[in-house]
């Protein structure tokens, strides 16, 4: 099986500038930067609180189950529904997007091959 053919770098260039790749980038920009950057506040709320407030993370939630360790399986359960949420971001929004600017760079390149034979 013969790898598809790779586009010249103006083609590249091309497809960088063109406004259905702009859009696809920012649209995966305002997606990723501000739940990043949530994720980030709550790990470093996390640890801030392991670190400056013992008394409230040892506050006793069920039986031997402490603040501290609620917080920390939530810390994970948050990286798995984030996980999720992006799947779905991605393949409801992303994905046909990059899928169409793929197409079209796909028809346009063995186009320039032909021509330079």
């Amino acid at each position: 099986m013969t790898p598809p053919p790779e586009p010249a770098p103006e083609q590249f260039a091309r497809i960088e500038e063109s406004p259905e790749f702009r859009q696809l980038r920012s649209s995966f920009r305002n997606f990723a930067f501000p739940v990043t950057a949530g994720f980030v506040l709550w790990y470093l709320l996390y640890v801030l609180l392991s670190c400056y407030a013992p008394d409230l993370m040892s506050t006793k939630v069920v039986g031997n189950i402490n603040l501290a360790l609620v917080l920390g399986l939530l810390q994970f359960a948050s990286t798995f529904a984030i996980a999720a949420w992006y799947a779905r971001h991605a393949g409801r929004r992303l994905d046909p997007r990059a899928a169409v600017i793929r197409g079209r760079a796909a028809a346009v390149v063995p186009a320039v091959e032909e021509s330079a034979e």
